[in-house]
């Protein structure tokens, strides 16, 4: 196999790393990316193109062998599903399996079906008893999940009885029904599983840091650093997960009509004895999370996940490197609230064969690298130690200069 025509969808840091795994590829003979960013400008053709009908047509116009679809919106309006009319293979779910993300209630559902570990949990509509739902689940923070696809803000975790209940009725209002679930006690992990209807590849747990600054103190946001792998996915804990969690959701995956096809993003949470709950499903590659795991898949990156997209995914081999890998993400000013957009990015280091910058909210505008969103940049090294790894990174991070900007100081602070 060689020679493939890929096409990346999406314009975030997800995507550029999309991106740079697929450059690395010796199958791969050109990218496309719908509608990219300034990092994938310098490895893919841009497109500027971000409704669903439109990237169908380009895929079909580029006559590419394969989409590899990075956020999750693309994925519920059926993008796969009208790539699949057409022949062209997909990275990606079809809409009705992609419901594990646009509906938390459904993934649920499904989990209980299957007996997968997660929290219980109520499922509150207007006429329902929101003080009584409270107090089952009273004496840990209250957790407070929208039915719908919120781009990562559809979560509230408050010990603010008062707060939880404004969420609730809020959501409610716009929704129709919400989730309040029982608080996990724990240390999360991430996993992302590639799977089709033939087998699945478990790729290395990282974890991620979703607090604003350094302790895990301030706002929530989609992500201010990660690494892998994590030491507390260790080995036992391992077996459990795919035991109890990853092989019961192949299985129920693989047997419908059009099976699991693409990463299924798995967030543990997990507690005091070793055993992993599941907090979330998302139906894509996490984002900072696939910043680091894909540079350690040594495995020829765009035949693994064409082999997905075509079912064919257990008649190859996935290897891994055994090395660390650690990103730093450089935030706007104010993220993760409202930011301005258009600020000139300066010094930006070369990139090497250890260490090297994912683009995510970034442009070019009158021929300068200037700023496009709340995550502008993240920093990312790899190498044969953690403690290395975030040398690196940081050594890199330094070095930019993009006004107001913020990151934190502390990623991987539970490992080292």
């Amino acid at each position: 196999m060689s020679g493939l025509s890929v096409l990346v969808v999406g314009g975030g840091g997800r995507e550029h790393a999309i991106c740079l795994g697929l450059s690395k590829s010796d199958s791969v003979k050109d990218i496309h990316c719908a509608p990219g960013n300034a990092g994938t400008s310098e490895l893919a053709t841009n497109h500027n193109f971000t409704e669903v009908s439109d990237l169908v047509h380009l895929a079909f116009q580029l006559d590419v062998d394969l989409v590899v679809v990075g956020p999750e919106a693309p994925l519920c309006d059926g993008i796969a599903d009208m790539l699949s009319k057409m022949d062209i293979p997909c990275f990606g779910p079809v809409a009705s399996l992609a419901r594990l993300e646009g509906s938390k209630l459904h993934a649920k559902r499904l989990m209980s079906d299957n007996n997968i570990p997660t929290a219980r949990f109520h499922v509150l509509e207007s006429t329902s008893d929101i003080d009584s739902a409270l107090d089952d689940f009273s004496g840990n923070p209250w957790v407070v999940k929208r039915d719908v696809l919120a781009g990562g803000k559809g979560v509230v975790v408050t010990e603010d009885r008062n707060e939880a209940k404004l969420f609730i009725e809020s959501s409610i209002k716009t929704d129709g029904k919400v989730m309040l679930e029982e608080f996990l006690p724990g240390e999360e992990a991430s996993v992302l599983v590639v799977m089709d209807g033939s087998g699945f590849v478990c790729l290395p747990a990282s974890q991620d840091h979703k607090r604003e600054y350094d302790g895990d103190k301030g706002r929530n946001t989609g992500g201010m650093g990660a690494y892998a792998p994590a030491p507390v996915y260790s080995e036992i804990v391992e077996n459990k997960a795919i035991e109890r969690i990853i092989k019961p959701m192949h299985n129920a995956l693989s047997k419908m009509k059009n099976p699991y096809r693409g990463v299924l993003y798995v967030g543990l949470m997990i507690d005091k004895n070793g055993d992993p709950y599941v907090v979330e499903f998302n139906v894509r590659f996490g984002d900072p999370e696939c910043q680091i795991t894909i540079p350690l898949i040594s495995t020829d990156f765009g035949e693994m996940l064409l082999a997905a997209a075509e079912d064919n995914l257990s008649e190859i081999e996935v290897s891994f490197h055994a090395k660390h890998a650690l990103t730093v993400v450089l935030a706007a000013e104010n993220y993760p609230g409202p930011v301005e957009k258009g600020r000139l990015i300066d010094n930006l280091p070369k990139s090497t064969t250890s260490s090297w910058v994912n683009h995510a909210g970034t442009k070019i505008e009158n021929g300068q690298l200037v700023s496009n969103g709340g995550r502008v940049l993240s920093c990312t090294a790899i190498s044969d130690t953690l403690a290395d790894a975030a040398s690196e990174a940081y050594e890199i991070i330094r070095e930019i200069q993009l006004s107001g900007s913020h990151y934190r100081k502390d990623i991987g602070y539970r490992a080292l």
